[in-house]
């Protein structure tokens, strides 16, 4: 493997010239050169753009992410792994025979910072990658069992712990997790070693990558590969212990768990109590049920609903024996149902319409990462500001974001291949993970399979796909097969799949409309009409808030359009939006994404700058747009007065 016998050819890799490298997220390709291995040091690679947060995270790694990474299954007792690890490029897959046990590796890095990133340290592409630490099981774990749980990791993980490999990973968007009491000293000082192994869009495979690309271009990302969410340890009982809490809270205050533990098989009492969401000291419903098994209650007295106007949580405690862990839930409702003639989005038994936008989850310092737990916040309460109370997440999959209606895409495989057999078995297989993972997440209402086609067979996968997630939310979220075009179901059989007939035009939008283009098939009404992309205007910024990269920088003029300055850009966004408003009053429009929440590489249609340093908008006039958008809405619902052709009224 590259590096412990021949450090030299490493740092030679490392301060190669710029049209050696592969595209990463670094300024310049110059990085530190070391004496040995035990010299180096984490430092900041200087990225194409920064954010407000970026030289704070950098300058203090130690801190990095310490929020807890699984709220949905929390316990008091654990340790964050975030912070500097060594690092290594290898060579190739067959370098994961050659463990570089006891040996300090040539770079550091920052984790949870995947290594294109400037934030990471190393900001190069790698597609075969070592990463090293050690660390002490806190003495609070007591003879406790220990767990280390990855947030995520892109792509194929092998973990060693003490040099002893404790398993794999295949996977790059969901958390895992080993038992590695067996493998550890808690007396001692251990080591962890990982190798990941990242192709991305690589010839020869076909992987969910979401928008990263091994050569970003235009609407194609800069990849994001090895550790990019928290690592961490837990203490857990070495009886039988909570593994997974599902909570299908509904708005009549029914709740449909499920509480799985290490036994899988035998069943065992649970407790469950829900705490009073403005004081988490007062209980103010309990009750038991039993593990393994579904089963449900009925909280009384009949709990707050859940919505984006009252985004009230309900925290809960689960107790197994001698194991405690702590969730969430929201008591919420969500389904399709026909409301004067027309199918309607229901969120607690009323029609509600969707608008929000396309949010591609990226950051100029972090890529996938955000660098901290406020400055994704600061994407979310931005856009509540404006009056939006829906995101959806393109592609790639992230936490829960509370407050806003979430329609979860999962990631796509490349766009220009279609998987073989076995690529197609391990794309539904992802698919599975990822939204029985995230279909507990009470903001989160519905799930798209496919967009634009990405990936998608001409048998149309989502035929059979569709149903098979609509038995796995049980009603919790609804789905949306095929976002976008090539609706196959209703091509090839003439067949409703899903709940939604989603329409992408740019940049005028057709909603729920007697109107189609491209790809598009014609509304037939048996479907929620949605508008899953539209608008997507841009409009340049100077260098000092663009992706600073020449190929990015060129790209920009293939935006959908380009407008002269803020004044103009404000008048043909807010323009389209009114066109939609229009749509909505005439037609069967339920919803819209608006593209998008920023710039992104060389994307310039963003409502901020990629660094979230300019904002575009005119905030008043948009609050007023969207203001508009919900009020006709609600009336149309009330009056049954769409269709009427021709008689849109003035706002």
């Amino acid at each position: 493997m590259v590096g412990f016998a021949a450090l030299a050819v490493t740092l030679a890799l490392l301060t190669c010239s710029h049209a050696q490298l592969p595209k990463n997220g670094g300024l310049t390709d110059v990085r530190p050169t070391y004496d040995s291995p035990e010299d180096a040091v984490y430092a900041l690679v200087e990225p194409k753009l920064k954010t407000p947060w970026t030289d704070a995270v950098a300058a203090d790694p130690e801190n990095v992410w310490p929020e807890h990474p699984r709220p949905g299954l929390r316990r008091d007792n654990w340790v964050s792994l975030n912070g500097v690890w060594e690092f290594e490029r290898a060579a190739s897959k067959d370098d994961v025979q050659d463990v570089p046990v006891g040996t300090t590796l040539g770079q550091r890095i920052l984790v949870p910072f995947c290594i294109e990133s400037g934030l990471s340290g190393i900001a190069l592409q790698s597609a075969f990658s070592w990463y090293r630490t050690t660390f002490d099981v806190p003495s609070s774990f007591g003879d406790n069992d220990v767990v280390l749980h990855f947030a995520a990791v892109d792509y194929e993980t092998t973990v060693f712990v003490n040099g002893k490999q404790v398993g794999t990973h295949t996977g790059g968007f969901d958390k895992f997790s080993f038992d590695v009491t067996s493998y550890i000293d808690k007396s001692a000082s251990n080591e962890l070693i990982l190798f990941v192994y990242d192709p991305t869009d690589s010839a020869g495979e076909v992987i969910p990558v979401g928008k990263q690309r091994t050569v970003p271009s235009h609407i194609f990302y800069t990849p994001c590969s090895g550790i990019w969410q928290t690592v961490s340890l837990e203490a857990v009982p070495s009886s039988d212990h909570i593994t997974d809490i599902l909570l299908f809270a509904a708005a009549d205050g029914t709740v449909n768990a499920t509480i799985t533990t290490t036994s899988n098989t035998s069943s065992t009492s649970a407790q469950i109590a829900f705490l009073d969401p403005g004081d988490a000291s007062q209980i103010v419903f309990s009750t038991n049920g039993t593990t393994n098994a579904p089963f449900s209650v009925v909280v009384e007295p009949a709990p707050q609903t859940w919505s984006p106007d009252t985004p009230v949580v309900y925290n809960v405690s689960v107790t197994v024996g001698n194991d405690v862990a702590y969730s969430y839930t929201a008591f919420r409702t969500v389904e399709r149902k026909e409301v004067n003639g027309v199918q309607r989005f229901l969120l607690n038994g009323e029609p509600i319409y969707q608008f929000g936008p396309l949010d591609q989850g990226y950051w100029p310092d972090g890529l996938h990462s955000p660098p901290s737990y406020d400055a994704m916040i600061f994407d979310i309460q931005y856009l509540k500001n404006l009056g939006m109370n829906f995101i959806r997440k393109h592609i790639k999959m992230e936490p829960d974001l509370i407050g806003m209606l979430v329609m979860q895409d999962m990631p796509a495989l490349p766009n220009n291949v279609d998987p073989n057999e076995a690529q197609q078995a391990e794309f539904e297989r992802q698919l599975e993970v990822l939204f029985k993972s995230h279909m507990g997440f009470p903001a989160i209402t519905s799930f798209v399979i496919y967009n634009e086609g990405w990936g998608q067979l001409p048998t149309g996968p989502e035929i059979y796909l569709a149903p098979r997630v609509a038995e796995w939310v049980g009603g919790h979220q609804l789905i949306n097969a095929v976002s976008g075009w090539h609706d196959y179901g209703q091509a090839l059989l003439n067949a409703s799949v899903g709940d939604f007939h989603d329409n992408h035009h740019y940049s005028s939008p057709q909603c729920g409309a007697p109107f189609n283009s491209l790809s598009s098939l014609p509304f037939h009404g048996d479907r929620i009409g949605f508008q899953g992309e539209f608008g997507g205007v841009g409009v340049n910024t100077t260098i000092e808030h663009l992706w600073n990269d020449d190929v990015a920088i060129a790209a920009i003029d293939q935006t959908y359009e380009i407008d002269a300055d803020l004044e103009i850009w404000n008048y043909r966004a807010l323009r389209v939006i009114e066109e939609l408003r229009e749509q909505t009053e005439m037609f069967s429009c339920n919803g819209a994404v608006y593209t998008q929440t920023t710039d992104v590489e060389g994307e310039v249609n963003g409502f901020l700058t990629y660094d979230r340093a300019e904002d575009h908008v005119d905030a008043e006039k948009w609050k007023t747009a969207i203001a508009a958008l919900y009020r006709r809405f609600k009336r149309v619902c009330d009056e049954n007065s769409n269709f009427h052709w021709g008689k849109v009224r003035v706002e």
